[in-house]
């Protein structure tokens, strides 16, 4: 063996066999010397207490840090001066391991370089006037003048470690705090003249992390996982954490942070790449998160922020500012969802600079935002919800699609878009109530063409239809709007009043106020309004089923008054000219409060409603007729309902006033035996052509007249309908055949008992006469006492009245 290996390797057993009689002695000291080395480390730990450190007992554990030398002390408790008061141990330690400096015990000293604690509880208490039991960690008072101070080194530990240890930091004072059940921290420091430095590896689960008590915890039961770089600066008297990788309820976080000791202050910078939206918002504090989560983001995104508190305790909430970055996304929102999404989004609690930081002063703001919203492609600069106690929604809204994109889109069966195009311009503003619009505030036009539009409920087919939506705050109105249905055009205008701020809060108070004209108008087309609402497929999603829900509440709730101009109104039979009305929908009825319409040579004037009810429909019309031909005018309404006497059996004109109430069915049509009311007519140059029962009388008793067509130049009546009854008050009847008088009921079924008072004389007869001759011999000669009754064939058959007056 060469010399130089022989000397190199005695001279490292030297060292060993140096080192580990060190070790044997420093050993053999702490067991020999138990009470006075536990002394030792206390009134080391104590130096700079404002209280006490105590301890039950030492043992020594040798081989745990060897080459040096550990001991572990028992039942360790640390409490502040006012301990007495709060009753809060700052540190109470089933055991703490602490690895003493070999040489420093041969010449006398204690010097610690590692510390654990295990299975120990850890509470940083201020109370409400601001005092804290960390206050023993304050430097004592200068010595007195006459006393030497120490010259022994500040404790500096070089590693320390947290096995199981509860850590609480309750501060009362500014409503905060923190509670981490601590499974291991592992701190390796060092020590140089600017304070210290570290590496501290951590794994704990946070069971509080409030900055505002009242308000809640962030990272409520989440776990945190990673390796710190922390170092302190005595210049500042401020602890810096380098931004580092660490694991928040498994997904990684680069989180910084910088904290003031002397304010008690701090600021905290996080960053997270593809995390999902929902995630995040569980880390906040519950006023925020319930909050943020009314929308939800499908894909995960990209997020920075920042939390500050500037140690005032001014605001009791930290300062929050959040950004995130949303690409090709899917975004719900409580009206619905926006698919195809791109934006850049931010949150704060502080939006004006220098005011309070809480929810009235919080903001949600997206910017350049793009997506489409139910097929409809959507583009806003920015779009600001504000104010989180009470939100308020802002933001400009631009759009330009082809109708057909709405198909299957609304979550409603109520209109199907065959055709046609929208392009909308819209700034709103509008109140959030538990984050649905209400009051809005809209100005803006939406301009519609060439649309082509079934709405479902009430089979209305509008085709080559356009109309210009404007919003001017809360009112809307329309302009140059054109509908046509079938062969109808209605060119229409608006003007509701009120509108946005009715809209979702009392559709029932929406009135509006619509003038249309039509050059021609047929209303047979218009049947669908009588009849009940076709039931419609339920939406899928809860936030359709509530725009739906919504949407047809404020169709059918609000109320309508329609001024309408027609040149030529068609149905069926009937055709009438300069037709002029006023009519009003509320609810299940329709009230005609003014129709004037040129019809069959006269003119008609009337006014009623129309109750539309599950089975049929009630009507009401009060109606005066004016000098309109009496045929044309039974034929134009299908003789009223009845067969008896029609449009073949009448001539001359008529007049009348019409009170009637009835059942009209859901396709129009009059059903028999349902009117009630009262009819006053007058007839004038008329005629009375085949009328059966008068042609039976004629067989009867005046073969040698006719009356099949008995002319009567003035007839005035007065008619009482009950449903399938008419009761014909008495009334004097001059004819060209035949005088007489006539009173009864007729019946459209059975009932009939109509008495007929003829006399004789041929009319002709006294054609020479003047007026009061005729009356005084109207009734002279033989007079016919008759009745018509029904028989048994359902006909009817005339007989002697033996019961006249």
């Amino acid at each position: 063996m060469k010399r130089w290996l022989k000397i190199s390797l005695g001279i490292l057993s030297g060292l060993i066999i140096l080192v580990i009689i060190t070790w044997l002695a420093a050993a053999f000291y702490i067991s020999r010397n138990k009470k006075e080395v536990l002394s030792t480390i206390l009134a080391q730990l104590n130096k700079n207490l404002n209280g006490q450190i105590t301890a039950t007992g030492m043992e020594p554990t040798l081989l745990k840090s060897f080459p040096g030398v550990s001991v572990s002390l028992n039942g360790v408790l640390l409490r502040d001066s006012l301990w007495i008061q709060h009753k809060h141990n700052l540190l109470k330690a089933q055991d703490i391991d602490v690895s003493l400096n070999v040489l420093s015990l041969i010449v006398g000293n204690v010097n610690i370089n590692q510390i654990a604690i295990n299975d120990a509880s850890i509470y940083l208490y201020t109370d409400s006037t601001g005092y804290s039991n960390t206050s023993i960690f304050k430097k004592k008072k200068a010595v007195e003048d006459n006393e030497s101070p120490s010259k022994s080194p500040d404790l500096a530990v070089k590693k320390i470690d947290f096995n199981r240890v509860s850590l609480i930091i309750d501060n009362q004072k500014r409503h905060k705090l923190f509670n981490f059940n601590i499974n291991q921290i592992q701190g390796r420091m060092q020590y140089p003249d600017s304070g210290w430095t570290g590496k501290i590896k951590l794994k704990t689960q946070v069971n509080s992390f409030a900055f505002n008590t009242r308000k809640g915890s962030f990272l409520k039961d989440k776990s945190l996982e990673g390796t710190l770089s922390a170092h302190y600066s005595r210049d500042m008297d401020a602890v810096i954490l380098d931004p580092e990788v660490l694991k928040i309820g498994g997904h990684p976080f680069k989180i910084g942070a910088k904290i003031e000791l002397d304010k008690s202050a701090f600021a905290i910078s996080i960053a997270v790449d593809d995390i999902l939206f929902k995630d995040v918002a569980m880390l906040l504090s519950p006023n925020i998160s319930s909050k943020l989560l009314k929308f939800g983001i499908e894909k995960p995104i990209d997020i920075r922020g920042n939390i500050v508190d500037d140690g005032s305790g001014k605001f009791g909430d930290p300062l929050i500012k959040v950004g995130i970055t949303v690409r090709d996304n899917v975004i719900s929102i409580p009206a619905g969802q926006l698919t195809s999404a791109n934006f850049d989004g931010s949150f704060t609690n502080q939006d004006t600079v220098g005011g309070i930081i809480g929810d009235e002063n919080s903001a949600i703001k997206f910017h350049r935002l793009t997506a489409k919203y139910y097929n409809a492609p959507l583009k806003i600069d920015t779009f600001t919800v504000t104010n989180l106690s009470r939100p308020i929604a802002t933001g400009l809204v631009t759009s330009q699609f082809p109708l057909t994109n709405l198909n299957n889109s609304l979550g409603t069966q109520d209109f199907e878009f065959k055709q046609g195009t929208a392009d909308l311009r819209l700034y709103c503003k509008a109140d959030i109530d538990n984050f649905r619009f209400t009051k809005p505030v809209v100005s803006g036009k939406i301009n519609i063409a060439n649309a082509d539009i079934l709405y479902i409920p009430r089979k209305l087919h509008l085709v080559k239809s356009a109309l210009n939506i404007n919003f001017n705050q809360n009112d809307l109105s329309i302009q140059n709007g054109r509908f046509q249905l079938g062969k109808s055009i209605l060119n229409v205008s608006c003007s509701i009043e009120n509108f946005a701020k009715l809209y979702y809060t009392d559709p029932d108070k929406i009135l509006v106020n619509l003038k249309m004209h039509s050059p021609q108008l047929y209303l047979n087309e218009f049947l669908p309004f009588l009849g009940p609402r076709t039931k419609k497929k339920s939406p899928s999603s809860n936030s359709m089923k509530a725009a739906s829900k919504q949407l047809s509440n404020v169709l059918e709730l609000s109320k309508m008054n329609m001024n309408l101009r027609v040149d030529k109104a068609i149905y069926e039979k009937f055709l009438a000219k300069n037709l002029i009305a006023d009519i009003s929908l509320r609810g299940e009825g329709i009230y005609f409060n003014k129709i004037s319409v040129a019809h069959a040579g006269g003119t008609l004037s009337l006014n009623g409603s129309v109750i539309q009810q599950p089975g049929s429909n009630s009507f009401k019309i009060n109606s005066k007729i004016s000098h309109v031909s009496v045929k044309d005018f039974f034929y134009s309404f299908d003789n009223f309902g009845q067969k008896t006497i029609t449009n073949k059996n009448l001539k001359g004109y008529l007049s009348s006033t019409v009170n009637i109430a009835g059942k009209i069915s859901h396709s129009a049509k009059i059903l028999p035996r349902s009117i009630n009311g009262k009819v006053v007519f007058n007839l004038s140059n008329a005629a009375l052509v085949n009328f059966d029962p008068m042609v039976k009388v004629g067989k009867f008793a005046f073969a040698n007249r006719n009356l099949s067509n008995v002319e009567i130049k003035n007839l005035d009546g007065t008619l009482n309908i009950r449903g399938d009854k008419v009761d014909i008050s008495p009334m004097q009847i001059n004819s060209s055949a035949m005088n007489f008088n006539v009173k009864g009921i007729y019946a459209l079924g059975t009932g009939t008992n109509v008495e007929l008072d003829i006399p004789l004389r041929n009319p002709k007869g006294d054609e020479n006469l003047t007026r009061q001759e005729k009356r005084e011999a109207r009734m002279k000669g033989i007079v016919l006492h008759l009745k018509a009754i029904d028989d048994d064939k359902g006909g009817i058959k005339i007989r002697w009245n033996k019961d006249h007056d």
